[in-house]
């Protein structure tokens, strides 16, 4: 029984993943519509997301409010390519972006330049966001702000991003956002069989992001990291900074929130403002903690959830559909604090708490009376 359960502690996080990867890769490109799987495809870009905040906040314990931030940021860096990549394909290579015509004189920044490159474009879609958290993180963690602190300020900065993108509107298309992509790294972006080509690399990705969690998580830093949410002092004490725990763990997850944004952007077909605001950063949390913030497939699941969820809801409810969502997630956090990828550990731990029925014991009949008197 012991060796059972150390397997299933040790593989079956894994044979999970793998169902992941055959219902997302095999089952649902083979029974969805183009239309269901595009969306399908939106939903796995949240995921990625998501299983960098079930990083940085279910098993590090930073509650990271502004992920919007790094969604964002890959999101435009791809978006910015695209664009360059549709103006070139119908005003040749000096052609700049429509807005840039409509709302300005036609010039384009320098800082848009390097973004005509695809390699440029792919690097800094993990450099950029990785370069920005560090910077914040090392500001962040080195003067020890955590709890509530932590998860305003970093609210403040995905406000404080998507207001600059709004007041932008000449570099970067402000609240319309940038949009009427037609070509991904040379690829029709009109095709189907395009469509469903961006759709498998999202969903290998989350794949992938799924199995080097899963290796963080059995690995020294994730034993380490765990320690630094529940005892930080004992882990500065061991010799440990708890700072740089906490940053690597949030730079990973930063780089998983640009990776998920820049393919949300091909595959949506805009990237805006209200993409990577605070209520966009508030509804990634809200995915992570529905399914299991500290669950290895918990953020991702839930994530896939919410996403499926908030269409069904708006498609039968169109005015409504918010209050249905909010209900859920009130019934989960009163009932299921942990997530609802909990519920099978908590109904376990119910059924072994309850009392076990009486045991049965076998009793001797009683001899009859005229053989008492005979041994009398």
């Amino acid at each position: 029984m012991k060796q059972l359960q150390t397997w299933g502690r040790t593989w079956g996080p894994l044979l999970g993943i793998a169902l992941i990867a055959i219902a997302l890769l095999v089952v649902a490109p083979a029974v969805l519509s183009p239309f269901r799987l595009n969306n399908l495809g939106k939903y796995v870009c949240w995921a990625i997301a998501g299983v960098g905040i079930g990083l940085a906040w279910g098993r590090g314990g930073m509650l990271v409010m502004g992920q919007g931030v790094f969604f964002g940021l890959g999101g435009y860096a791809m978006a910015m390519h695209l664009k360059l990549e549709a103006a070139m394909a119908t005003g040749g290579p000096d052609a700049v972006p429509d807005f840039m015509v409509l709302y300005g004189d036609g010039t384009m920044p320098g800082w848009w330049e390097p973004f005509r490159s695809g390699a440029f474009t792919l690097t800094a879609i993990v450099v950029l966001p990785a370069l920005v958290a560090t910077v914040l993180g090392w500001a962040i963690f080195k003067r020890r702000v955590r709890g509530a602190y932590f998860a305003i300020l970093t609210q403040a900065l995905a406000v404080a991003f998507a207001t600059l993108l709004v007041a932008t509107i000449k570099q970067t298309g402000g609240f319309n956002g940038l949009n009427q992509f037609t070509q991904f790294f040379g690829y029709n972006l009109y095709d189907p069989a395009n469509k469903r080509m961006i759709y498998s690399i999202a969903a290998t990705v989350l794949v992938v992001c799924l199995v080097v969690v899963w290796q963080l998580y059995r690995s020294r830093f994730g034993e380490l990291l765990v320690a630094t949410r529940d005892a930080e002092e004992r882990v500065r004490f061991l010799g440990h900074d708890p700072a740089n725990i906490k940053l690597v763990a949030f730079v990973l997850a930063a780089v998983m929130a640009s990776i998920g944004g820049a393919l949300f952007a091909p595959i949506t077909g805009i990237i805006s403002p209200s993409d990577v605001d605070a209520t966009a950063s508030i509804f990634l949390i809200a995915g992570v903690a529905l399914g299991g913030r500290a669950l290895l497939l918990g953020p991702a699941l839930g994530a896939l959830a919410v996403g499926f969820g908030r269409t069904a809801l708006s498609e039968s409810f169109p005015d409504q559909w918010t209050y249905f969502l909010g209900l859920l997630f009130i019934v989960v956090i009163l009932f299921f604090p942990a997530g609802l990828g909990s519920v099978g550990s908590q109904v376990r731990s119910r059924l072994r708490a309850l009392p076990s029925p009486p045991r049965r014991t076998r009793t001797t009949p009683a001899a009859p009376a005229d053989e008492l008197e005979v041994v009398r």
